[in-house]
């Protein structure tokens, strides 16, 4: 996880202080940048600094900083306010609510306070780049989805994704930044809801819950089969070459005969509706579809740690 040796952008503006915010700042302070973390509330932004103390800790313990902790995160400065944070920002990402409307504010203020030059990203995960843009129609073209996975200080890949309005130059842009922070661009070419990362994601999942639903197998057998089998395999060879190694003719024949008994369901069925009506939303509940004993903090730090040997094991 060793830095490009290409430049990282000078400013970087994030408006949204979130998990994926304070992520995302210390990936750009991490490679130089400075970086304006925004928010609408003093109290997230205090949030977020602890996040920020957190995952950079994280990071030098791994052995992962090329700089001085306390450098990096000197290079994040706090405020809320966006217009001036945004006023010379080569790049903004937007990491608000995923609201069509709380999104076109956050843009329509950018596209008057950031300079003419400076690229207007979104890592909305799912709203159309387009829609965003329309918002904006005199700066559409500088409007990109930019979208990372969490958390950013981990996770290799970022979707560029072009709207209709965006230009090239935005898109080829937008990746040179990514990859000037040590990121590999997935340019993603057609606007589509999901993109690519999270239309495969919640197939996975809607086969699933499918699965478990169906009494095929238990949600902890199921979860195994995932995360120690298929996702392992997975984390060096990806589903195209996957069939390369078997066969095209096999996997044919295969998809033929299986195609035709997966799940088609168009929403998300009882397992959710059952678990959120008894209070269990998740980590931040002690229960979703697992018990927790632990903290959300720490669940998360012991997430980052095995993320982090896959990382080590695959460098």
């Amino acid at each position: 996880m060793s830095p490009t040796t290409q430049s990282a952008p000078s400013t970087v503006t994030i408006v949204g202080a979130g998990t994926m915010g304070h992520g995302l700042a210390v990936q750009f302070a991490r490679h130089g940048a400075a970086v304006r973390l925004v928010d609408h509330r003093r109290s997230n932004l205090e949030t977020a600094r602890a996040g920020v103390a957190d995952a950079v800790d994280f990071l030098d313990a791994e052995g992962w900083l090329d700089a001085d902790p306390g450098t990096v995160r000197d290079r994040i400065d706090y405020t809320l306010d966006l217009p001036a944070a945004a006023a010379d920002a080569a790049l903004v990402i937007e990491s608000v609510a995923e609201d069509l409307d709380v999104k076109a504010t956050v843009f329509e203020t950018l596209a008057t306070s950031a300079p003419d030059d400076a690229v207007l990203a979104t890592n909305t995960s799912g709203i159309p780049i387009t829609d965003i843009g329309a918002a904006v129609p005199a700066a559409a073209d500088r409007v990109v989805g930019c979208h990372w996975w969490n958390p950013p200080y981990l996770l290799p890949t970022v979707e560029v994704v072009r709207g209709e309005a965006t230009s090239d130059r935005t898109v080829d842009r937008t990746a040179a930044f990514v990859e000037a922070v040590d990121r590999d661009p997935v340019i993603v070419e057609r606007d589509v809801p999901g993109f690519v990362w999270n239309r495969i994601q919640f197939a996975v999942l809607r086969e699933c819950t499918h699965l478990v639903r169906e009494g095929v197998a238990s949600l902890d057998d199921v979860e195994r089969a995932v995360r120690d089998g298929y996702a392992l395999r997975t984390a060096v060879v990806g589903p195209f070459e996957t069939a390369d190694l078997g066969g095209l003719d096999l996997f044919e024949t295969i998809a033929g005969n299986l195609y035709p008994h997966l799940s088609n369901a168009d929403e998300p069925g009882p397992l959710f509706a059952e678990r959120l009506a008894a209070g269990r939303g998740g980590v931040a509940d002690g229960a979703g579809f697992h018990e927790y004993d632990d903290d959300s903090g720490t669940v998360i730090r012991r997430r980052n740690e095995r993320l982090a040997a896959v990382r080590r094991a695959l460098d």
